[in-house]
């Protein structure tokens, strides 16, 4: 399996598949134009000419890499392709000198595998919650907030 930057020809593919689990209230929906936007955030895992995975290491803040969009294809669940997005993003935060990467998540135990802690929402900062004003559950969040200190 290998997991590549993204390219501007998987920003549809990338769409679909977030909005995909949007729908299904697995997590925010995003829109073309900030996919495109933020496509040097992403990663991909292709199956041939499909993108059956991807997650984005979003910079926040000096301190703080959120890992967000994270989606695999249900086809191609359970074979690792969500866990080496995770392990990229988190890589690239460390290469960036980041401290702190963070998410908001429905599945802690995955998270917690890599060593991520949940956290109050309230404990991250201010510029968190930027996005999560057009979220359709603020201010009532249901995820819950992971961060992984990297020192």
């Amino acid at each position: 399996m290998k997991v590549e930057k993204a390219k501007i020809t998987d920003v549809p593919r990338i769409h679909k598949l977030v909005n995909h689990f949007a729908t299904k209230d697995r997590m925010l929906a995003r829109p073309l134009s900030e996919l495109y936007e933020d496509v040097r955030d992403f990663f991909v895992v292709r199956q041939g000419d499909v993108v059956a995975g991807c997650g984005a290491a979003h910079v926040n803040w000096a301190d703080l890499v959120e890992i967000k969009a994270l989606a695999v294809d249900e086809k191609h669940q359970h074979k690792g392709i969500g866990a080496a997005i995770v392990e990229a993003c988190i890589a690239e935060a460390r290469q960036m000198d980041v401290p702190n990467v963070f998410c908001l998540t429905y599945e802690t135990v995955f998270f917690g595998k890599f060593g991520f802690e949940k956290v109050g929402l309230m404990e991250l900062p201010r510029k968190v919650w930027g996005e999560c004003q057009r979220c359709p559950k603020y201010p009532d969040c249901d995820e819950t907030a992971m961060i992984l200190k990297l020192r």
